[in-house]
């Protein structure tokens, strides 16, 4: 892959709408941004057969005791390190769970180190540091589909018999690859052109933002449309809490905090408290009973009465 010519990529190509982009006002900038922005979230919805796979695959294999890693460099590796960040405090998940891999580690966050990228081998090497086995799934992110480091760690991967997805915004004749999932949301040329952080990093948010929101609804750590495995961690956290509480069971602010507190700050087992009128134990052994599930559990004592 290396010293290739990649002018034929789909997010390499000028795009003919912005051609005059240095001579835009700036309320032309930003209509012209928001309309190509909006190709961005049709071309997810056009991939939705693929990310739904994805969703199955990954949560199979973390209730089964496996986990995620992303993988990628630039502004892909970056999503993944920040998805991946976000998942413990939205969901109360081990941040161990799902894991983002970055070419360059947690100083190419902040500092590019593009060059990475080019190194196939390194990719590789990242997913035999972390001892990655059939359980788990590994997740290349690369806006044009070449991006060696990320092929290296997919490659090893598959080798060590983990699921592997594939993440790209080019079609397959222009990039072919034998990965076991591939999601390429096409959302074509850049505003600026080859700039993939634009219309590709805001499908990479997009796909990434459903999958592991999608992972986590069929782990059971949302209610509802409610997360309520959420860490209360701040004062925020514990008034949205609070509320979780109160609108699910209709109580007062005062007894939801009660719940609250009697669950040991656990929004899941205050609400399985209350509904089925057990102290915290017991409520979370009938969790327990159904692998933290709490719409499961429900689901099982409304069918035993």
């Amino acid at each position: 892959m290396k010293n290739h010519d990649r002018g034929y990529l789909l997010t390499e190509q000028a795009n003919p709408h912005s051609q005059n982009l240095d001579r835009l006002s700036a309320l032309e900038i930003v209509e012209l941004f928001n309309q190509e922005d909006l190709k961005a979230v049709i071309a997810v919805g056009q991939v939705k057969e693929a990310i739904a796979q994805a969703i199955t695959v990954i949560a199979e294999a973390i209730a089964d005791g496996g986990r995620l890693f992303y993988i990628g460099a630039g502004t892909s590796g970056r999503l993944g390190v920040l998805d991946a960040a976000e998942c413990p405090p939205t969901f109360c998940s081990d941040p161990e769970l799902i894991q983002g891999i970055l070419a360059g580690g947690m100083n190419a966050m902040v500092r590019s180190s593009e060059a990475l990228e080019d190194r196939e081998d390194d990719g590789a090497a990242a997913i035999s540091a972390r001892n990655i086995s059939d359980r788990d799934v590994v997740f290349g992110i690369t806006a044009g589909g070449t991006t060696p480091y990320v092929h290296g760690a997919l490659k090893e991967a598959r080798q060590r018999g983990a699921k592997t997805v594939f993440f790209c915004c080019v079609p397959p004749e222009q990039f072919p690859i034998q990965y076991d999932i591939e999601i390429r949301p096409l959302v074509g040329a850049e505003v600026l052109t080859g700039s993939t952080r634009l219309k590709a990093g805001t499908a990479t948010k997009l796909v990434l933002n459903t999958i592991s929101t999608g992972v986590m609804v069929q782990l059971g750590k949302v209610y509802g449309n409610r997360m309520i495995d959420v860490s209360v961690t701040n004062s925020k956290l514990e008034d949205r809490a609070i509320r979780i509480i109160r609108d699910l069971t209709s109580v007062s602010r005062e007894a939801a905090a009660d719940l609250l507190e009697r669950s040991g700050r656990k929004v899941k087992l205050a609400l399985l408290m209350h509904w089925q009128g057990v102290d915290a134990a017991t409520a979370e052994q009938i969790l327990q009973n159904f692998h933290g599930h709490l719409g499961n559990a429900i689901a099982a004592s409304l069918l035993s009465h």
